[in-house]
């Protein structure tokens, strides 16, 4: 398939629609392999205005790296119905890691990350405050409660910068969390989303495609693609686009949070793009059962495999722990990242498998 670039510009009252293809793109049959010539990649975008309004397809369907599962899947999964852990999986729910702490100082030549739960990270970089896919909330649609607590309390955060949006599906789009914030709190989210914020009245909501880009005063948010989908009610599956986000500090220190994704070629050319990610939150659960859930969720070795080919120098697991999406035992994914990041040699300091509450700072050096 061929990845296609939607850029609208506004002239006037008038507004034009320009497509242009991906020089990056490759078919879903090379989805799970790693170019091993290397690509040519075009220069960073040039950012985009800040709540600019744009023209969007009706459907993303031809973004997605593996098909949707068709009735005979559907049937399976039904039938088979391992959509929970048993018994012995949910035992271990007491010692999930939950160490709620202060959030540490910083500046703006340190970036700091702390897990809220989930998806959910208060990102410090750039003298910025970032959120990360916010869920506050106890209980999202169609999911039992969550299993810890909130690890950062939503009274002692500092004034919220922007937030950023993988996709929307419910445990990663709250609109309860996000009631919470300021009406002119800057969103930015993947493009056809916008709508949705603009409804609840946000009004700066910028909305970017792959591999686009915006800016506030000391950080740079770049839009990358993901092996995912998005649907939030019965009849809008794939009508907006789904992603992770490269932010990068004026001094050059990036982060990149992938959202929710499965394992394939786009690492590697998100790492090509964005060279020197300082730091990869990445997700590690609701992979259980693989039949169902791998072109869509990282399995803990997929997640260390990813890192690599990112070229990222630390990862920070996350999205396990605190909502149970699957029938792995709650407690696997964090045992099988920390010895897939052993097997493939890696310096221990560099995995940051944080307690839910747990933060870590990032000291900016030269070298």
């Amino acid at each position: 398939m061929t990845q296609q670039t939607q850029q609208t510009h506004e002239s006037g009252s008038a507004t034009t629609t320009a497509t242009t293809a991906d020089p990056t793109a490759t078919t879903a049959r090379d989805a799970t392999t790693t170019p091993t010539t290397p690509t040519p990649y075009t220069p960073l975008a040039e950012p985009r205005p800040l709540g600019e309004l744009r023209v969007w397809p009706r459907t993303f369907h031809d973004r997605l790296t593996a098909p949707l599962p068709g009735l005979k899947a559907m049937a399976r999964f039904a039938r088979e119905g391992s959509v929970r852990p048993g018994r012995e999986g949910l035992a271990d729910i007491p010692r999930l890691p939950y160490e709620p702490g202060p959030l540490p100082r910083v500046d703006t030549d340190t970036v700091a990350v702390t897990w809220a739960g989930h998806a959910s990270w208060v990102v410090r970089i750039g003298g910025l405050t970032v959120l990360t896919d916010p869920v506050w909330s106890r209980r999202i649609i169609g999911t039992p409660a969550r299993v810890t607590p909130v690890g950062v309390d939503w009274e002692t955060l500092p004034r919220v910068d922007a937030v950023v949006i993988s996709h929307n599906h419910y445990d990663h789009l709250d609109a309860p969390t996000l009631r919470r914030l300021p009406r002119d709190t800057p969103v930015f989210a993947p493009a056809g989303l916008g709508r949705w914020f603009r409804r609840r009245r946000f009004t700066t909501v910028t909305e970017l495609d792959w591999w686009e880009a915006a800016e506030l005063p000391g950080v740079r948010f770049d839009f990358v693609p993901a092996h995912h989908w998005s649907k939030r009610t019965l009849t809008d599956t794939c009508h907006s686009l789904w992603g992770g986000w490269v932010l990068t500090a004026a001094d050059g220190q990036r982060v990149y949070f992938a959202g929710d994704t499965g394992y394939g070629h786009w690492f590697s050319r998100i790492g090509g793009r964005y060279p020197g990610i300082d730091l990869a939150l990445m997700p590690i659960g609701a992979y259980d059962p693989r039949w169902w859930l791998s072109d869509v969720h990282l399995d803990p070795e997929e997640a260390v495999r990813a890192t690599e080919d990112l070229g990222a120098r630390r990862m920070a697991p996350m999205h396990w722990g605190t909502f149970i999406l699957s029938a792995e035992p709650v407690l696997e994914p964090l045992r099988r990242v920390r010895a897939a990041w052993k097997k493939a040699g890696l310096d221990r300091e560099n995995l940051w498998d944080l307690p839910v509450g747990g933060s870590k700072v990032l000291e900016f050096s030269a070298s």
